[in-house]
Order: structure tokens, then sequence, then C-alpha cells
């Protein structure tokens, strides 16, 4: 698409129940953006900020807005955030500060598990939250992925960028199982991993007590020279685990120089099938980088295609991708027979 497919909207309200006042929920920008497809339409759930607290990023609120498309570009979207800092047990966590960057996945049950960030500028922390929906408009948050996990050694760890490994099933993309468990792939400055029974209460892979294992790390010349960071949930394939993942390049030496100081592309890396920590192959160049002029002007001027959201849609694979912090687009290819 040679155009964003959700833009700011200054003229949206929501009753904020932190401050008690009206806010433009989306009035600067909407990005990083998660996608499912449910009953032969695609919902996007999108990041957006508003227009309060101070002009550099990371300094507004972010919440999470819904919108419904019957053929993945064009679409509808609910007035109202569907999930946002309140009061309640997230209320530390959140606020001041926001959700943000969103992943989604279907439960092979029914049913949504979304992975977010919950910041709390008050606690200079963030981490992976967990919550989950059967109709993607109302959503019970359980808080941090890795709560309690490991006696409690990553409870004050910070951690963001989570993506649940799914797999195709009768037409569906659903959360799927390797030795008996679900993954997710997860951090920034380097991809690491987690698993889980149940796809809310989450278990860090360690390299040693307190030391989750990093499974893709940064590599000098190359896009991701600054670091790696999850994308959108990975896909179980008889190739193996096929993970797209957006990668960061670094300013000054050791960068690529094909590529813009600070850019973020995506890359490709393929996972082994029966171990998921093994790496097989990893993309040398970008699968997809900013090219389009609102892929590398808003608030983030350096240039990005930030992936977040994969759905399989009308025999295509849809990639939603935040555009330099500012705009959600989309590109497709076919899907393989």
């Amino acid at each position: 698409m040679n155009a964003p497919v959700i833009s700011p909207q200054p003229a949206s309200t929501f009753d904020d129940p932190i401050s008690g006042t009206p806010t433009h929920w989306e009035a600067l920008h909407t990005f990083n953006p998660a996608a499912v497809v449910r009953e032969g339409k695609v919902y996007v759930i999108y990041r957006a900020e508003d227009d309060s607290g101070s002009m550099k990023i990371g300094g507004h609120v972010s919440r999470l807005g819904l919108a419904v498309s019957d053929d993945g570009i064009h679409f509808r979207r609910m007035p109202q955030p569907v999930i946002y800092p309140a009061k309640d047990a997230q209320e530390e966590r959140e606020s001041p500060g926001g959700v943000e960057d969103p992943r989604i996945v279907e439960s092979p049950a029914g049913g949504y598990v979304l992975t977010y960030t919950q910041w709390s500028r008050k606690l200079g922390r963030y981490s992976v939250g967990i919550a989950t929906s059967n109709d993607l408009t109302h959503w019970q948050k359980h808080g941090p992925a890795f709560a309690g996990a490991l006696e409690g050694r990553y409870d004050a760890y910070k951690y963001k960028s989570a993506a649940i490994l799914t797999e195709v099933k009768g037409g569906r993309v659903v959360a799927a199982r390797v030795q008996g468990k679900y993954w997710m792939f997860w951090g920034d400055l380097g991809i690491r991993a987690a698993t889980s029974a149940d796809l809310i209460h989450w278990v860090p892979v360690e390299a040693s007590a307190g030391t989750p294992r990093v499974m893709l790390e940064p590599r000098a010349g190359k896009p991701d020279s600054d670091f790696p960071e999850a994308g959108p949930p990975p896909v179980l394939t008889r190739e193996g685990i096929v993970m797209l993942y957006n990668a960061k390049n670094k300013d000054g030496a050791g960068a690529d120089p094909s590529l813009k100081a600070g850019t973020y592309s995506v890359l490709r890396a393929v996972l082994s099938a029966k171990d998921p920590m093994k790496v097989i192959a990893r993309t040398e160049t970008p699968v997809f980088k900013p090219e389009l002029p609102f892929e590398q002007s808003g608030q983030y001027a350096a240039g990005t295609t930030f992936g977040e959201g994969l759905v399989l849609f009308q025999g295509k694979w849809w990639l939603y991708y935040g555009c330099a912090d500012s705009f959600v687009g989309v590109a497709s290819t076919p899907a393989a027979k």
C-alpha cells in the first residue's frame, strides 16, 4: 500500500478514567499494530498516543484502539480504546505512561491472547502484560507475563516486545505447542524465549539463574547491528519456525552502511521446529524496509517499518506494521500452496 491504513484522528475523544477528563486519545500518533482474523474480517489493535505530556517519544499516554476491515485495507474504527490505563490492579504499571505495542494470537480452544507493553514513567519500568478476550472488545488484564516465575526473580525485570508462536490449522492461525508447551519470543537488544502451559503465565528460558538465554543477538555490519527485537507472532511450518523480527541499525561504527543510522527494518529467521531455541538461518538483508515517505517521516524520522501483526487472509499473508512511530501500514504476499 502506498498510504497508511490507519492515521491519527485528532477529533476522537475518550473520558480518561485516570484523570477524570476527556482526552484526544488518538490525536498524535497511531502505530505498532497487532492483527487477527475473526469471522472473515481483519481486526487490528493499534497503539494510539494522545496529545498530553511532553512532545517526545514516550512522553504521551498510549492506549490501544480497535479497527475492523472486510478487505484488509479499509478500516472502521471503534470510537473508544479497548485497552487503556485505568483504576484497576495494573494502574501502577501503566500510569502515567500507557499500554503499548500489542501482539495477538488466537487460542486453539477459541478466544484471544494479547501481549503488550506496560509502561510506567513513575516507576521507570516496563514489562510485558497479558490480556485475554472472547470478542476483541472486552479484555481481562492478567498482569506481567513473568509475575512470580522462577521464585520471582523476574518480578522487577524490564522487558517488552513479546510474540507467541502460532501455526495454521484449518485455515486459522492459532497458538502452537512445541515440546508440549506454548512458546513466546520476547525482548529488544536481543531476542529471548519463554514457555507456558496456559498462554497466561510464562517462564523465561534461562542461561543461568536470573539471566535469560539470548537466541538472536546483534550482528556488526548488518541491519540488526544495534539490536534485533521481537516482531509479529512467528509461524510453525514444514520448513521450521518462520520468524519475522524487527531490526535496528546502529548509528556509527558497526552499522550496516546500506541503511540510514537508526533505521528499523524487518528481517527473517528460521528456528528448528523441534527445538525453538535453535536458529537454523537468518537473513543478511531486510525482507522489508522503509522506502515510502510515510515510513520515513513522523516522530521517528530515521525510518521505521516495525512489524507486529501477521494474518492469513484471502489467500495472502498480510503484515501490519508501524511507520515512523506515527502510522499503521500494511503489505501482503501470496501464501504458499
